[in-house]
C-alpha cells in the first residue's frame, strides 16, 4: 500500500486495515491512518501535514514514515495517528480551495459556509478527539508540520500554541531543540489553528513546525530537515532523539497582530520580505483607513505577512525576543 499515492489519486483505498508482526493499522478516512503497536505503550502521538495543500515537504516526510512502519523498517512504540489534511488542495497544489483550513479549528468551521475545508476540519477534530480518548492514560503529543509561504531567516521554526499556564514541558522544548529548530515563537492568545485545538481541547503537548518554503512535490531539498525526520522516527519508536540542534534557538513572543479591518488595509513594506525581518521603533508597518500599525518596541520582527486575507483576519504578526527559561514548566 502506497499511502501518499492512493491519497492523491483519490481512489477508494483497499485494504482498510491490516497488520504486521509488530502492529495493527487501519484507515478510518481518506488521508488518515492509525497505527497501534501490539506491545503496551504509554504515549499517543498525532503527526499531521498538508493542512495547506501546497506545503509538500512535510507531506513527503510524514508519508515516508508511514511507509517505513508498514514495511517493518521502523519499529512502533506509541499509538500513532497520521493525518494528511486538505486533500483537494493537496491534489491541486493550492494552499486551500475556499477557506484556510488552519483558521477553522476549535469549532471555527461553524462560522463559514459549508465547504470541503469546513467539513474536513470538523472530521479531523472528531478523529483526533476520539483517538486520544481511546487511551486516556497515555501522554498526548501532536506535531503539525507546515512550510511557510515565503522564505524565512530561520528556515526551521516552531510555533507554540497559547497555553493558559504560560509554560511548556521541558521534554517538548528539548525535542524541538534537538531536531534542529532555529527559533521558537510563543503565541500570545487562543487561535483557530490545529495545534491550538489539540493543545486546548485535547490537552496534548502540541507545536506547529514550519519547515522551509512551500514548493511543489519533488522539488524539496529534504536534507534541510534531516533533524525533523530523525526526530519523528525516534518519537514513534520511543528512542533517544539524535542531537541535530542548531547553534542557537532564539525564542520570540508575539507583541502585536496586524489585523486587516477592511479592504483598505495596506502593508507599508514589500510583501516579499522574508519572515523574521526586523523593524525599528516607530516604523509604520501598515495602514487601514485611519488605523496605523507601528513598531512599539525598540525592535520587532515580522512573520506571516499576507494582505490578501479576509477582513477581520490576521495579516501579519510582530514579535519581540524573550528568554526560553521563562516558558519552561
Amino acid at each position: 500500500m502506497q499511502f501518499l499515492h492512493e491519497t492523491l489519486a483519490g481512489d477508494a483505498y483497499s485494504p482498510q486495515s491490516g497488520e504486521t508482526p509488530a502492529l495493527h493499522w487501519q484507515r478510518s478516512a481518506p488521508g488518515v491512518i492509525e497505527f497501534t503497536p501490539k506491545a503496551a505503550c504509554d504515549k499517543s502521538v498525532v503527526i499531521s501535514a498538508g493542512i495547506h495543500g501546497n506545503e509538500t515537504a512535510p507531506v513527503e516526510i510524514v508519508t515516508q514514515l508511514v511507509q517505513d512502519l508498514l514495511s517493518g523498517e521502523r519499529k512502533l512504540a506509541v499509538r500513532l495517528l497520521v493525518i494528511l489534511g486538505n486533500l483537494p488542495a493537496l491534489r491541486s497544489g493550492e494552499r486551500y480551495l475556499d477557506v484556510d483550513m488552519n483558521r477553522l479549528f476549535s469549532g471555527k468551521h461553524h462560522n463559514y459556509e459549508p465547504c470541503d475545508e469546513t467539513r474536513r476540519a470538523a472530521l479531523i477534530e472528531t478523529l483526533v478527539s476520539e483517538f486520544y480518548q481511546a487511551a486516556p492514560e497515555t501522554q498526548r503529543v501532536h506535531f503539525d508540520l507546515h512550510t511557510a509561504r515565503k522564505p524565512s531567516f530561520h528556515v526551521r521554526f516552531g510555533l507554540m500554541p497559547h497555553v493558559d499556564c504560560g509554560k511548556y514541558p521541558a521534554a517538548t522544548i528539548e525535542w524541538l531543540r534537538r531536531v534542529g529548530l532555529e527559533a521558537l515563537v510563543i503565541n500570545h492568545a487562543p487561535a483557530a489553528t490545529f495545534s491550538y485545538f489539540s493543545s486546548q481541547q485535547c490537552r496534548a503537548d502540541s507545536c506547529t513546525l514550519e519547515l522551509g518554503k512551500a514548493l511543489p512535490f519533488g522539488e524539496n531539498d529534504l536534507s534541510q530537515f534531516v533533524g525533523i525526520e530523525q526526530g519523528l522516527q525516534a518519537l514513534v519508536s520511543d528512542e533517544v532523539t539524535p542531537d541535530n540542534s542548531a547553534e542557537a534557538m532564539p525564542v520570540y513572543k508575539v507583541s502585536q497582530e496586524l489585523t486587516k479591518l477592511s479592504e483598505a488595509f495596506r502593508l507599508n513594506f514589500a510583501e516579499s520580505v522574508e519572515n523574521f525581518t526586523a523593524f525599528e521603533r516607530g516604523e509604520l508597518l501598515a495602514q487601514d483607513g485611519d488605523t496605523e500599525y507601528r513598531v512599539h518596541q525598540d525592535q520587532e520582527w515580522l512573520i506571516f505577512p499576507n494582505s490578501g486575507v479576509r477582513p477581520g483576519l490576521r495579516a501579519g504578526l510582530m514579535l519581540t525576543r524573550t528568554s526560553l527559561e521563562e516558558w519552561i514548566a
